[in-house]
């Protein structure tokens, strides 16, 4: 195994000292990710070559309900077929949750599209529990293709197969296993994932050799991990990363990785991890030949990509149910808010503000419910909920369930002005980097110092997180423009998610609090509709407030 990965690795370190070295191959070039700098060999179609007796895979990653990507990745398919590969498609994760086209039916619309594509393994994300482990169930029951998923345990026993091996037609024997993120436990609502574990940290390791070896003595000529990992910074301090997870193993000779949309084809230690970013960005492409080596890895990017004709009628046919039921406008915009370019997890954000806006409206009217006045009312969402961006013009229910995509209830929640304080610490110890936990908020004035560290404590009880030993980063100025008191009582409006424990507001878990029934997208417009009378002026929302100021 060692021998074959140093063949491997000088065909494709030559490749890669090409990109880095002048910057530019013909059809090829080099980004940088969003978080880090990870190298991407990047091609805008595919090669001009004969494939024949080559196996090609082709995978996605964090797909999110984009549907209109998988005629663009049928089409490659068909191309890399002239050429004389075999090919199969995989998919590491977050497949079937993040657009209305496909949380519409829970998900199954995203399994019809990749059915009609004809994918072969798949390892499932956090967000493929988003509609509870018995909803995924349900929707892999009408799949045509298998899960690996080696770490995710019910009764002490993997969900589904946690490897297997594919026989190639040119002799080759591919090993795949799949992994997903421990951080499913915080990252899906909590009850999504009762009953289910997840092996992390040593133990992840040890499971991830467990199938490397099994894979070896099964005959496999080259191990592939599918996992749904990442390599964010995030989840450094517990090692649940998938570079982490390479590091801690020997004998994979590649990673096909999701869950940070990142864009890369390699760790900036030349470790052999590929993603391919969000909602079909890019499409990555590994060459295998006969003898079992991995010669090739890439992306592609979808810009110039043809759709298939077939794939992208039934995605055509999904989308026009949808438009059928939410495409009425319902609102105007005068000015374009950005959501989906991860602004709302660095740091305040008009968009952020305009959803916070419309939680503390609600909860302003339930006041005969309340346990506080209004000077006491306050609300937060996770900037990671922000999925999508507001138009500039017409805005439909579409719109709006496209930027909050994720089914939540507006819940009322109370704190201690203390408990406040460690929230708001705990959800923005990755300040100035980006954190889906990084809070939207109206009515808190607060401040974020970022020269000083985090003072990690104990964790929070079955997550990935850690309670801040002290309070170090954030100070609170103002609720509502009045002295912010530490022995206050504090209504907080969130959505369910936060409120039960998500992400990072582990601290906010066993809470008093009520379910106010509203489903926060409803929220959402009916603030525009009837507060706002219908229109997103530039006058109130062309430029954030200023209610957060971040130190660097």
């Amino acid at each position: 195994m060692q021998m074959k990965r140093k063949k491997q690795w000088l065909a494709l370190s030559v490749a890669l000292s090409l990109v880095l070295s002048v910057g530019f191959v013909p059809g090829v070039s080099e980004v940088v990710a969003e978080e880090e700098d990870y190298p991407a060999v990047i091609r805008e179609s595919a090669p001009k070559k004969n494939y024949e007796g080559d196996l090609v895979i082709l995978h996605s990653n964090d797909v999110h309900g984009a549907i209109d990507g998988y005629a663009k990745m049928a089409s490659l398919r068909k191309t890399y077929e002239k050429m004389g590969a075999q090919v199969i498609l995989v998919d590491a994760g977050d497949f079937s949750q993040g657009d209305v086209n496909v949380n519409e039916s829970s998900g199954r619309n995203a399994i019809s599209m990749m059915n009609k594509c004809g994918y072969r393994y798949v390892t499932p994300g956090n967000h493929e529990f988003d509609y509870g482990f018995d909803g995924f169930k349900k929707n892999i029951k009408a799949a045509r293709f298998k899960v690996v998923c080696a770490n995710v345990l019910k009764k002490g026993k993997p969900i589904y197969k946690p490897r297997a091996i594919f026989s190639a037609k040119n002799g080759a024997k591919v090993g795949f296993f799949g992994l997903d993120t421990p951080e499913t436990a915080t990252k899906s609502k909590t009850k999504n994932t009762s009953g289910i574990s997840f092996y992390k940290h040593k133990k992840l390791y040890a499971c991830a050799q467990k199938q490397v070896d099994a894979l070896e003595d099964g005959g496999a000529d080259v191990v592939i991990a599918l996992t749904h990992l990442g390599v964010s910074n995030e989840t450094a301090a517990d090692g649940n990363r998938s570079i982490d997870v390479y590091e801690h193993t020997k004998g994979i000779d590649l990673m096909i990785d999701g869950h940070s949309h990142t864009v890369m084809t390699s760790t900036g230690n030349r470790e052999p991890i590929q993603s391919t970013g969000t909602r079909f960005a890019y499409v990555g492409v590994v060459v295998v030949e006969p003898d079992g080596d991995i010669v090739d890895h890439y992306l592609v990017s979808t810009d110039k990509l043809k759709e298939d004709t077939k794939v992208e009628k039934q995605a055509q046919k999904i989308e026009d149910q949808i438009s059928a039921l939410y495409g009425q406008a319902v609102a105007t915009s005068e000015v374009a808010l950005p959501g989906d370019d991860r602004k709302s997890m660095v740091g305040e954000t008009v968009l952020g503000e305009l959803t916070a806006d419309a939680y503390a409206w609600y909860a302003s009217g339930l006041e005969g419910e309340l346990k506080t006045d209004r000077e006491h009312l306050v609300s937060l969402l996770n900037g990671g909920s922000i999925r999508a961006d507001l138009p500039k013009g017409n805005i439909t229910k579409k719109d709006i369930l496209n930027i909050m995509p994720f089914s939540n209830s507006l819940y009322i929640v109370y704190v201690k002005g203390y408990e406040l304080l460690e929230v708001l610490e705990a959800s923005t110890f990755m300040a100035p980097d980006p954190m889906g936990g990084y809070p939207q908020t109206h009515g808190i004035r607060f401040s974020i110092d970022t020269t000083k560290p985090y003072d990690n404590g104990a964790p929070y009880p079955g997550t990935t997180f850690y309670r801040p030993a002290s309070i170090q980063r954030v100070s609170i100025e103002s609720i509502n423009g009045q002295p912010f008191d530490m022995n206050a009582t504090y209504a907080v409006a969130t959505s369910d998610f936060v409120a039960t424990g998500g992400d990072t507001y582990c601290s906010l878990k066993g809470k008093e609090s009520f379910d106010t029934g509203a489903l926060v997208n409803d929220v959402v417009v009916d603030y525009i509709s009837q507060q706002l009378s219908g229109v997103v002026s530039e006058e109130q929302y062309g430029k954030v407030r200023g209610d957060q100021t971040i130190l660097k």
